[in-house]
C-alpha cells in the first residue's frame, strides 16, 4: 500500500447483521471512505445502517475508512463502531479514496465488497440490485450509473458536462463499455477485486476508472444499475483538479496497454468476445494495414490521374481502398470473423470514407488554389498528409463505433484467461 500506515479496530466477532435464523448467509461489506467528514458522517452511517438492517436479506458489515482526516472524523467513526453492531472503523495515515478502498478490500473476508460516498447521494434502494448479481455469481463487478437509461439525476450543468465528457472520452479513446466510471456506488466479488488490486496503481480518484478498465480488459462481467442521484451541494471535491488527474491516469493506462503484462492466469466467465489483446494488438496491425492501404491508394491515384483527373482519381482510389481497408481491419485488427453484419460494417466504414474524402479533396483543392500547376510529387505529398489524418479518424470511428464490442456481442459465454499479478487459482 505504498508505505501506508494502517491501524484498524476490528469489529466484534459475529458483527455482521442480517435476517435472523436460517443457514449462514453470504457477507456483504460496505466501505464508506471519508476525509474530514465529521459534520455528516454520523447521520449518514446511522441512516445507512438502519436501511441495511431493514432491507438487506444478507449479513453486512459497514467499514468507515478514515483516510488521514484532520478534524474530528476519527472520533465520530470510533463512536459509531462502539454504538452500532456491524460497524467498524479503519484509520489510514495517508490520504486517498483509492488507498482507503485498497486497504479495506484487500483484507476483507466478505463475499462481496462495495463502497458508497458518505453523502449518500445515490438512493439506497439501488443497493440490493447492485450486489444481487454478484452474490448469485452472475457478474463480477457492479456499478451504479447516472448515465444509464432509467437513471434520475439532479446536479448542476457544470458537473453534468464534465461527467459526460469524461465518460465519452473513455468510450471513444479506450473503448470502455461501462457508462459511468465515477459514480460513488460500486461493488465487486471479493476474490475478483483482490486479484485485480495489485495491478491498480492509482490511490485517489482515478482508482475507480482504472479498476473498471482492468476488469473489462480482463474479460470480467460488469453489471450496471441505473440510479437515482442527487448532487451534494456541500461537496468539496475539486472537479478541475480531479479531471486533470483523471486525464493523466487515462494517458498512463493507455501507454501501459501498449505493453504486454505478465502474470499468473486467472479464469473468469465473460459474455462477449473482446478484440485480441486490446490496443497493443490493434495499433500495430491497424498501422500495417494503413500503410498497405496508403500504398495501394497512391498507386491507384497515379494510374487514374491522367485519364480522369485529380479529383475523380482521388475519389475512386479512396473508395476502392476504403472497402478493402474496412474488410482487413474487420478481420485482423478487431478479430471479427464470418459474414454476419459484414455489410453493416462496410456501411459504417463509409463514415470513415467520407472523412477521408473530405480531407483529401480539401487538401487537393488547397494545393491547386495555392499552385497553378502543381506537380504530381506535390499532390502526392499533400495526399499522404491528408491520408495520415484520415487514418487517425478512421481508427477512432472503427474502434469506438463500427467494431465496438457492443455491436459484436457473442451469443454464448466462453472461458478466457486473464492476467493478474497475485493469483494462481481460478475464479468461479
Amino acid at each position: 500500500m505504498n508505505a501506508t500506515a494502517l491501524t484498524e479496530r476490528d469489529a466484534p466477532d459475529g458483527a455482521g447483521v442480517g435476517v435472523p435464523g436460517g443457514p449462514r448467509r453470504r457477507l456483504v461489506e460496505v466501505v464508506v471512505p471519508v476525509y474530514n467528514e465529521q459534520h455528516v458522517l454520523e447521520a449518514s452511517v446511522r441512516r445507512l445502517h438502519r436501511y441495511l438492517v431493514e432491507n438487506l436479506p444478507f449479513p453486512f458489515r459497514i467499514t468507515v475508512a478514515d483516510n488521514a482526516s484532520t478534524d474530528g472524523t476519527w472520533a465520530v467513526a470510533a463512536r459509531l463502531e462502539r454504538d452500532l453492531t456491524g460497524v467498524r472503523a479503519v484509520h489510514l495515515d495517508l490520504k486517498g479514496r483509492g488507498r482507503a478502498l485498497r486497504a479495506v478490500w484487500s483484507r476483507s473476508d466478505a463475499d462481496v465488497v462495495s463502497y458508497m460516498d458518505v453523502d449518500l447521494s445515490t438512493d439506497l434502494n439501488a443497493f440490493l440490485p447492485l450486489v444481487a448479481p454478484l452474490l448469485s455469481g452472475h457478474s463480477d463487478l457492479a456499478i451504479g450509473s447516472r448515465l444509464a437509461r432509467g437513471s434520475a439525476v439532479a446536479r448542476g450543468p457544470k458537473r453534468e458536462f464534465i461527467s459526460r465528457t469524461y465518460n465519452l472520452l473513455l468510450r471513444t479513446t479506450m473503448a470502455a463499455r461501462f457508462s459511468d466510471a465515477q459514480c460513488g456506488f460500486k461493488a465487486a466479488r471479493t476474490e475478483v477485486v483482490q486479484a485485480l488490486l495489485p495491478r491498480v496503481q492509482d490511490e485517489e480518484w482515478f482508482f475507480d476508472t482504472e479498476l473498471l478498465l482492468l476488469a473489462e480488459r480482463s474479460g470480467l462481467r460488469i453489471h450496471e444499475v441505473p440510479v437515482d442521484w442527487i448532487d451534494d451541494p456541500d461537496s468539496r471535491v475539486d472537479i478541475v483538479k480531479t479531471a486533470k488527474a483523471d486525464l493523466r491516469g487515462m494517458w498512463r493506462v493507455a501507454k501501459a496497454s501498449l505493453r504486454s503484462s505478465s502474470g499468473a492466469p486467472v479464469r473468469a466467465r465473460v459474455r462477449a468476445v473482446d478484440p485480441p489483446a486490446g490496443l497493443r494488438w490493434q495499433v500495430p496491425v491497424f498501422a500495417t494495414i494503413g500503410v498497405l492501404s496508403t500504398i495501394a491508394y497512391l498507386l491507384l491515384y497515379v494510374l487514374l490521374r491522367a485519364p480522369v483527373g485529380a479529383f475523380a482519381a482521388n475519389a475512386v482510389a479512396l473508395a476502392v481502398t476504403a472497402v478493402a481497408n474496412t474488410a482487413a481491419n474487420r478481420r485482423f485488427t478487431f478479430g471479427v470473423t464470418g459474414s454476419r453484419n459484414a455489410l453493416r460494417d462496410q456501411i459504417g466504414g463509409l463514415v470513415a470514407f467520407v472523412i477521408g474524402l473530405v480531407l483529401s479533396s480539401g487538401t487537393l483543392a488547397g494545393v491547386h488554389a495555392a499552385v497553378q500547376h502543381p506537380s504530381r510529387g506535390v499532390e502526392l505529398v499533400a495526399l499522404v498528409v491528408a491520408n495520415g489524418l484520415s487514418t487517425l479518424a478512421r481508427f477512432v470511428v472503427l474502434r469506438a463505433w463500427v467494431f465496438h464490442p457492443r455491436r459484436h456481442n457473442a451469443s454464448s459465454d466462453y472461458e478466457t484467461a486473464i492476467p493478474a499479478a497475485q493469483n494462481t487459482g481460478e475464479l468461479s
